[in-house]
């Protein structure tokens, strides 16, 4: 056999260790958690007792959207959801927080048919449809897969503590009667919360590093768990 012909045989093994290097590089980052506290749940089978793991999920809910249209957890099922509370008339934190997902939603936008944004208004007796609907007028958010919701007060802040993780309600200290945390909750499909990110600090700054964790666990659940590319 000549050299050359040597070389071309010893081609396809030095192909197989390329890719071998290149798959041994590309490990899965590990699953996201499922946060909240889980429930226990005790049965017996064949004489041996079996637990059973109960994640906590986002209860059923019923809102406005800025266009008057009814909607609730089904409206939005089948999609990962990105979700805030805020209020219109915020002038601090709130302004800085939908800069944020404004930039988020341009980023992930290959996701658009799979990812929902989501902004709970935490003050509905000035924030009605139509009011949200200006709101969105107002700063320029075009994108079809961010949805402002509203209705019962009391319900909302519930939700957002108790389910999303995050602060929201009343706060008569508060410029504009309302306070809330900045911070983004990263819901799965199945109504499970996978993280809650503070990207938006007190002093009004952005936290770069919770930025990005946020937009790489996005991509993590779609393509890992749920096989979007």
């Amino acid at each position: 056999m000549t050299k050359n012909g040597q070389n071309m045989a010893k081609l396809p093994l030095l192909l197989s260790i390329i890719i071998l290097v290149i798959s041994c590089g590309e490990k899965t980052p590990p699953k996201l958690p499922i946060l909240g506290n889980v429930d226990l749940v005790y049965k017996t089978e064949h004489g041996k007792t079996i637990t059973d793991t109960i994640y906590p999920s986002i209860p059923y809910f019923t809102y406005f959207d800025e266009d008057s249209n009814i909607v609730h957890n089904d409206t939005y099922k089948g999609k990962v959801w990105v979700v805030e509370f805020f209020f219109a008339t915020c002038r601090t934190i709130c302004p800085v927080m939908n800069s944020q997902i404004k930039k988020l939603n341009k980023e992930t936008e290959k996701y658009a048919k799979h990812l929902q944004f989501i902004s709970f208004s935490i003050n509905p007796k000035n924030d009605s449809p139509y009011i949200l609907r200006q709101y969105k007028k107002d700063h320029g958010i075009t994108a079809n897969n961010w949805a402002f919701l509203t209705g019962n007060e009391a319900e909302t802040h519930r939700l957002g503590i108790e389910n999303f993780l995050t602060f929201a309600g009343r706060d008569e200290e508060a410029e504009g009667g309302y306070a809330h945390s900045g911070s983004f909750t990263l819901v799965d499909k199945a109504g499970h919360v996978r993280g809650v990110y503070a990207i938006t600090n007190p002093d009004l700054s952005v936290n770069k590093k919770e930025y990005t964790r946020l937009k790489t666990d996005i991509s993590n659940l779609l393509n890992y768990e749920y096989h979007v590319k």
